[in-house]
C-alpha cells in the first residue's frame, strides 16, 4: 500500500512538472506568436498618422484612408487577445477600444470638435499601448 501511494505521489510530482509553464514564459510567448512587438509599432505609426492628418486641413475623403487603416490594424491586433496575463489583457483591450473609437470618429471628423474627440482617443489609446508594452517588456 505504502509503495503504491509513493509511486502515485511521484508519478503525480513528475507530471505537474510537465505542464507547468510560468507567466512571464507564457506571456513571452504569446508576444512572439504575435508578433506583438510588430504590430504595436505599426498601431503606433498608424496613429500618429491618422493624428497628423486630424491637425491638418485634410479632406474628410483623405481622412476616410487613414483612419480605416487604422481600424483595420487595430481589428487585427485585438484579434491576438486574451494574453496569458490578465492586466496585459485589460490594458490590451483598453488601448485597442480607445484606439478603434478614434479611427471610427476620426473617419466622420467632418468639424474641429470631431477631430478634437478624435485625437483625444487616439491620445488616451496610445497611451494604453504603450503602457502595455511596457508591461510586456518587463517579462
Amino acid at each position: 500500500m505504502r509503495r503504491a501511494v509513493l509511486a502515485l505521489a511521484l508519478a503525480s510530482a513528475t507530471l505537474a512538472g510537465c505542464g507547468s509553464v510560468s507567466a512571464t514564459s507564457a506571456l513571452a510567448q504569446w508576444a512572439h506568436q504575435s508578433n506583438f512587438e510588430q504590430s504595436v509599432s505599426i498601431l503606433l505609426n498608424d496613429a500618429r498618422h491618422a493624428a497628423s492628418a486630424l491637425r491638418a486641413t485634410t479632406t474628410l475623403n483623405e481622412l476616410h484612408t487613414v483612419c480605416a487603416v487604422l481600424l483595420v490594424d487595430v481589428q487585427s491586433a485585438n484579434a491576438a487577445l486574451p494574453t496569458p496575463d490578465t492586466q496585459t489583457s485589460k490594458l490590451l483591450s483598453n488601448a485597442y477600444n480607445d484606439l478603434g473609437a478614434g479611427a471610427n470618429r476620426c473617419y466622420v471628423a467632418d468639424s474641429a470638435s470631431r477631430r478634437e474627440r478624435a485625437l483625444a482617443d487616439l491620445t488616451r489609446g496610445a497611451g494604453e499601448l504603450v503602457e502595455a508594452r511596457t508591461r510586456v517588456q518587463a517579462t
